[in-house]
């Protein structure tokens, strides 16, 4: 269901970028279609994000790739943490329409760490944060720490954060309702 929102996000998306005329032939005749004109870049975060982006690739198929590790590291105390940023594969975003997506926007700490870790990659025309919960204090957070053309897509706004920061209700651990649970070491 993650990769149908991603979709979804994704046809939504396209409706605010830049298309231009195109005439194409068909057997029977010649179709004036719109093409878009953004060269895209979709970036997520490794495993939870893979089925978003997926839905998001389906829909826009012609868009480069990047993939991103960030984690919570809880170290000796469960209630804080810290957003460790490891592997990063990218291709350079200058100029480009800068795709990123994340399924769960809880406090937006990994949202901004994966932003700003993208930043030596080059200057997008355009970004676009893709999730599909999110909390107000997330959205609070992450607008209150990026550039005002930043322009944030999410299907479902909950209302809190539990004492872990985990959204309540939310979907639990995207990456292992996709992908099964992980051991924890």
């Amino acid at each position: 269901n993650i990769e149908r929102i991603g979709e979804i996000l994704g046809y939504e998306m396209s409706k605010v970028f830049n298309h231009k005329p195109h005439a194409i032939q068909t057997p029977l005749g010649l179709c004036n279609i719109e093409l878009m004109e953004n060269d895209l870049v979709l970036c997520s975060i490794l495993r939870a994000g893979i089925p978003l982006h997926n839905g998001l690739l389906n829909y826009f198929d012609t868009a480069e790739n990047a993939f991103i590790s960030a984690y919570r590291h809880h170290g000796n105390d469960p209630e804080n943490f810290e957003i460790v940023v490891e592997y990063l594969a990218c291709p350079n975003l200058t100029n480009k329409t800068l795709i990123l997506a994340d399924p769960m926007l809880a406090t937006g700490r990994s949202m901004l760490a994966t932003y700003e870790a993208l930043k030596p990659y080059g200057t997008p025309k355009e970004v676009h944060l893709v999730s599909v919960i999110g909390t107000k204090e997330g959205v609070a957070f992450v607008e209150k720490h990026v550039a005002d053309t930043v322009h944030l897509w999410i299907a479902a706004i909950d209302d809190e954060l539990d004492e872990k920061s985990y959204i309540v209700p939310g979907l639990g651990d995207a990456g292992d309702l996709a992908y099964g649970s992980k051991l924890q070491h």
